[in-house]
């Protein structure tokens, strides 16, 4: 049996192998609410063998989106559509699970195909909120900077969220502290000018991550396995690096959170990424090695040989495919087959396995 391909259990729930959809965000709701087009792409890839599928961000709050066209999970309406997904992801013998968002300073744009411009106000945008006023480009509207009471409505936004992802049936949360959305922007100091509990120091700085860690796994069932995404590095010399991250992680483990799932960048415009195959798994395997914390690795991971050689060198627990898995849906019954196993598809599929 394959590495790739070995079932893998955190508190309740038992992974059909180590493959997880990447969280991407198709710009495809309106009102955040999820439709027709998230229920076929995301049931085709649990269709096409992966043992988790995570969902796009979903927004915990409405000026936590990033475009208008954002999944949320703000209100208890969005409920309905989001289990009707749940349910047949699981009939497919996959695990559903859901990312949950605040962009932070990067709200407020328009869709990557419309060039994903600031939105004004006046056209439909509002006004979006950072730990610190310090907008992501330097033309672009700067952010309102947080109070500690707003901070503690978002904390709460996040467990609320948590528990509709509890009521729609997911089995996985993952919270989103990359990419240089809001916690992100906390735990940087190239974003988090701060001089009071939020700010700072280190501690400071971790402080809402930390806090909403702690929130969402109260609200989420002890049963279930709680994920953070982080950037494990902005790819700045004066940035967040990966020591920051290894010793974020130790602090995330004691609160329950079970596995740290490795990304990095997005911070700031001008961050010099050297991106290459599997360029990212380096900070996944430290993060592991020098915590105990469970991770994934993700980022040009496209080759089954590739993914399989990371769970074997114990590199990470889970790889998470994004645009290969958009190329092709059935990325793992394929790869089952490259690595020597009988691939395992729906019985309506089987035919085309053979």
């Amino acid at each position: 049996m394959p590495d790739l391909f070995s079932p893998l259990t955190i508190r309740s729930v038992t992974f059909r192998n180590r493959i997880a959809v990447s969280p991407m965000c198709e710009y495809s709701s309106e009102d955040g609410f999820a439709d027709d087009w998230h229920l076929v792409h995301l049931g085709c890839r649990a269709v096409g063998g992966a043992g988790l599928v995570l969902t796009e961000a979903a927004a915990v709050e409405p000026r936590g989106r990033i475009s208008p066209a954002d999944l949320g999970v703000w209100k208890d309406e969005h409920i309905e559509m989001l289990a009707r997904i749940a349910r047949f992801i699981r009939r497919q013998g996959a695990a559903p699970g859901i990312q949950l968002a605040h962009a932070g300073r990067k709200g407020s744009t328009r869709t990557p195909w419309e060039g994903g411009a600031p939105i004004a106000e006046s056209e439909g945008g509002w006004q979006t909120v950072a730990p610190s006023p310090i907008p992501f480009r330097p033309q672009e509207p700067a952010p309102a900077e947080l109070s500690k009471s707003e901070i503690q409505s978002i904390v709460e936004a996040f467990a609320a969220a948590a528990r509709r992802a509890a009521e729609a049936g997911f089995q996985v949360v993952e919270i989103h502290a990359a990419h240089g959305y809001l916690i992100n922007e906390f735990l940087s100091p190239l974003s988090n000018r701060r001089t009071d509990a939020y700010g700072g120091s280190f501690e400071g700085r971790i402080r809402f991550a930390l806090e909403v860690a702690a929130a969402v796994r109260a609200a989420w069932s002890d049963d279930l396995p709680l994920f953070m995404r982080i950037s494990a590095i902005d790819w700045v010399a004066d940035g967040w690096q990966i020591e920051d991250s290894v010793e974020l992680a130790r602090h995330l483990r004691p609160l329950g959170v079970d596995l740290v799932d490795c990304s990095s960048g997005a911070l700031v415009p001008y961050a010099k990424i050297e991106a290459g195959p599997g360029y990212q798994v380096p900070f996944a395997e430290r993060v592991r090695r020098e915590t105990g914390i469970l991770t994934g690795a993700v980022g040009l991971i496209t080759a089954a040989s590739q993914a399989d050689a990371i769970i074997r060198r114990e590199q990470a627990d889970v790889v998470l495919l994004a645009r290969e898995l958009l190329r092709d849906p059935y990325w793992p019954l394929h790869a089952a087959k490259a690595l020597g196993i009988e691939p395992k598809p729906p019985k309506q599929y089987g035919r085309a396995f053979v």
